[in-house]
């Protein structure tokens, strides 16, 4: 059996003496994607915040075979996941142009760099129409876009992603599940998804995890936890 792209296990975390996460242990395959559930509070922003070295944690995260739970973040992010915040976290003052441009930091090869902006409008082409716009002028969707196109700048192998369809109408977020699964299925990109809307989550991930207060309490395929009757009810409103 091929190992998971990540492997997370007995993982803890904390702010200051608060402890968030009890002993989570999960797996991404490679070329996945996976979501977590569960309510606000849950611990699912915590667990994607610990895989990418932005919380206090203790537990093992390995990582394409390599333990990275001691990792700084610049050192993930050239081992190859970038993450998606919660609140998109685009520089508004900054042109689309740049924003992209600053998601390839790791890349030194302005040949290289220009080819990964290619790439990146050609599954958004919106962007390209706003090139030279700011960031902040854009609308909530498009600024999802771009903080997709930035993450995806840097050629990852797994992408963790906060809340996308937060705040957005459902076309929209329609689409950008749309070219998530695309990116997902033509670039190998493994997907770690946080997503409120369970229904919406579970429809494009292969695999889920249900997470109440810091700790997996549920584990498998989509389709099983759509059938899960506990799941029907409290996420998926039957």
């Amino acid at each position: 059996m091929t190992a998971p792209l990540l492997q997370i296990r007995n993982l803890r975390a904390y702010y200051g003496q608060t402890q968030a996460l009890y002993e989570v242990s999960l797996d991404v395959p490679e070329g996945g994607i996976s979501t977590l559930l569960g309510a606000n509070g849950a611990g699912k922003t915590t667990t994607l915040r610990a895989i990418c070295g932005l919380v206090r944690h203790e537990g093992e995260i390995t990582f394409a075979g390599q333990d990275i739970s001691r990792l700084d973040t610049a050192t993930i992010v050239r081992r190859g996941i970038a993450h998606v915040p919660d609140g998109r976290g685009t520089f508004a003052e900054l042109t689309v142009e740049d924003n992209l441009k600053l998601g390839a930091y790791v890349l030194r090869d302005k040949a290289v760099v220009a080819q990964e902006m290619e790439r990146v409008l050609t599954y958004f082409p919106i962007l390209r129409e706003r090139f030279r716009q700011q960031a902040g002028t854009l609308s909530g969707g498009e600024q999802q876009m771009l903080a997709i196109g930035r993450a995806l700048m840097l050629r990852p192998k797994l992408m963790v992603l906060d809340e996308p369809s937060f705040g957005l109408a459902p076309l929209i977020v329609a689409e950008i599940f749309r070219i998530m699964r695309r990116i997902n299925s033509e670039e190998n990109v493994a997907i770690l998804l946080v997503e409120q809307n369970a229904r919406l989550a579970l429809e494009l991930a292969d695999r889920a995890f249900l997470l109440q207060t810091g700790s997996v309490v549920l584990s498998g395929t989509s389709a099983e936890l759509q059938q899960d009757e506990g799941v029907r009810r409290a996420y998926l409103g039957h």
